[in-house]
Parts: structure tokens; sequence; C-alpha cells
């Protein structure tokens, strides 16, 4: 077993086990990107739940793991390491995670910081470790190695350049690409659907409809089968639990209005659906990651009262019988086409749509076909223990 912390030198590994500890935790990117105009720091209250196994349900079937590094009693460095239950079910191969990695740029922090992340999981019998997941699949997902001139998008990390070098220097290996597209919701063209959707509007018994916060639970049934079936067969796919299904509701009816949820349906039936929510890193880039005393204001202001300068495209899928067909494609663009006009119709700028795989090609094709530009590439690396 790993002590609670370890040493070496002068930088310390501790583990986070006290409420200072996660504190500690949090401060670490305020170190790294101090002067970074486009990182946006977290809200310190939201991270501390996101760690917290009473309030986060991922816990409910994971084993995570925490560690700061400290250099002259400063958090210079960060990590995480997990164990999917969920995941272990659907990939047998013995796959650990590790997440939340933040570092000076030093090659004695990365070293320790991946050695006892790798520690941890070989000593639970794993025998791959892939990330950065923080802390899943349905979280922030890998690193960022394109696109740093701009802030992340709400749910998107954000890194320094050497994070990479770094990693790829201790074995770690690319075991897939992920990609963030950007699309200008006022010079969008969707003039090479145009006459595709058309003859999809004609179909017999189509209709669209926003989300119905009403009869909230009823809807998110809907779109969480809609993203269980066509995503099941996408790498590292795994299912929400029941507890994380209830968070994402609580999330839609306190974030969005009934315009950002789309639900496409043929005889009553649904078949595709798209979620976007607005890009929270737009209200919080200037609060220093605190809400108190005028945070909260300032944030209801800018997402809820005003409409957001920008927004996330976070989910979107359409039933299997419709995939890599004319009218699975049609659905797509038909739901994007009233997620653009309603956001564009408010005052909204740009909507980012991520992320994709990149061996995703139709989607990817679909995206460009309508002007959107693929900006930020984050990478998920692995590694053999």
């Amino acid at each position: 077993m790993t002590p609670p912390s370890s040493e070496t030198g002068e930088i310390k590994i501790r583990q986070v086990l006290t409420k200072a500890d996660k504190m500690a935790f949090l401060r670490v990117p305020f170190k790294v990107f101090a002067g970074d105009k486009n990182w946006v720091p977290q809200l310190f209250f939201e991270r501390l739940e996101h760690l917290d196994p009473k309030k986060n349900p991922f816990f409910d079937h994971a084993e995570a793991a925490f560690w700061v590094a400290i250099k002259a009693g400063e958090p210079v460095g960060r990590i995480s390491a997990q164990i999917c239950s969920i995941y272990q079910k659907i990939y047998p191969e013995k796959i650990g995670q590790f997440g939340f990695l933040d570092a000076i740029d030093e090659e004695a922090v990365f070293d320790q910081l991946l050695a006892v992340a790798t520690d941890w999981l070989q000593h639970r019998g794993m025998k791959h470790i892939q990330g950065p997941f923080s802390l899943s699949v349905n979280d922030e997902v890998g690193l960022l190695v394109d696109g740093f001139n701009t802030p992340p998008s709400l749910m998107m990390g954000h890194a320094m350049p050497y994070y990479a070098s770094h990693i790829e220097r201790l074995g770690f290996a690319k075991a897939k690409d992920i990609l963030a597209y950007d699309y200008n919701l006022e010079t969008g063209d969707f003039s090479p659907a145009t006459a595709l959707i058309k003859r999809i509007k004609k179909t017999p018994g189509l209709s669209v409809r926003t989300l119905d916060k009403k009869n909230l639970d009823h809807d998110l049934t809907i779109i969480t089968d809609i993203f269980a079936e066509a995503w099941s067969d996408n790498w590292g796919y795994v299912p929400m639990s029941k507890s994380e299904i209830d968070m994402l509701g609580k999330n839609l009816k306190m974030l969005v209005r009934e315009g950002y949820v789309t639900i496409a349906s043929i005889d009553g039936e649904p078949q595709a659906m798209a979620v976007t929510l607005p890009n929270l890193n737009d209200a919080i880039d200037d609060l220093d990651g605190r809400v108190f005393p005028f945070g909260w204001l300032k944030i209801i202001w800018r997402i809820i009262i005003r409409p957001p300068k920008s927004v996330r495209l976070l989910l979107m899928g359409v039933r299997k019988k419709h995939q890599n067909t004319t009218k699975g494609a049609a659905l797509a663009f038909i739901m994007i086409n009233e997620l653009r006009d309603y956001h564009h119709g408010r005052g909204t700028q740009k909507c980012e749509m991520s992320w994709i795989l990149e061996d995703n090609m139709p989607m990817r094709h679909m995206l460009e076909a309508m002007g959107a530009k693929p900006y930020k590439t984050y990478r998920i690396y692995e590694r053999t223990l």
C-alpha cells in the first residue's frame, strides 16, 4: 500500500485527506497558470463538491485517491487516481485512470505525481493506466495538446504546452485524440444541408420540440436513453448511473431554458436529441474561484438573465437505426439548426461542439460542412503498468 505521503528530496507528495489538503489541491492551478490569460479559475465550492464522495455520485461506483505535491511549503502539483467499477465491467483489461494532473514545469514533480498514481493503481490490480479523466469519461476528458490560445469551455480542460512532453517522457503514448469544434452562430453556413433539411422535414410524423421542464423527468429519460444507445459503441463509453442522471436533471433545471434542448421524434417515438449548456466559464473567469460576496449575482446576470456569450453542445445522439443514414444526418442537422436559431436569436455568438472522437468522420464531416472548425485537441494517454 502507498503511504499517505512520501518524500524525495525537496518535493513532498502528500495524499489528500483533510479539508486543508483539498484546498491545497485546488490551489495548484493558481500557481501553474499564474499569468495565463486563457485559464479560467473554477469555483472552489463546485470543485469541493466534485471531490466529495457524499455529493458526487461518481463515488457510488468508484474508488479514488488524490495527491498534492508540495515544494517549499507551496502546492506545485496535483494528481488523482481512480477505478470505476462500471468501467471495469465493460472493459476487462484492468484499466485504471488518472486525472487532475497539473504541475509546474519540473521533471521531479511530474515523475513523482505519476509514480504515486501508478503505484496506487498497481496495488489494486490494474494492468494499465489511462488518462487524464477528471474524474470520468463523463467529466473532463483528455489533456489539451493543441489550442492553448483560447479559454476552455464548460467542463473542458486547460493545460500548459509542457505537460505533454513530461507525460510522454515517462512512457505514456497516445490512446485517442478528441476534438472541440468552434461554431460561429452569426456566420455559420447551413446552406449545404438546406435541401436535406427541407426533404426530411416532409417525413410523415416528424416533429422537433424543445425541453419540457414541467415534465423534466420524462424528457430526461428520453435524453439518457438515446444517449446510451447512440454512444454505446463509442470508444471509452461508460453509461451514467441513475444518480448521475438525476444530477444531470438538476443541472438542466437550474442552468437552461427550454430552448437549450431539442428532441426529434418520428410517429411520436423519440429518435434523436441534442443538449446545449451555457458556457459557465464566460461568467466566472473574473471571480478568482469565489462566489462571495457578489459572485452569484454576476453569474445569474451573465448566464440566466441575459443570454450567455457562448454555449457548449454537450450531448447529441441519434438512435442506431438511423446512424450512417441520410435520415440520421438530417435529424442531426435539424436539431443543430433549431439550436442555432434559438441561441443566435437571443444574442449568443458562439457554440463549442465537443467533444468529438478524432475518428468519428461522419460527425466531423457534418460539422465541417456547416462551417464548424476544429480548434482544440485533447489527448488521452495510456501506459502498461
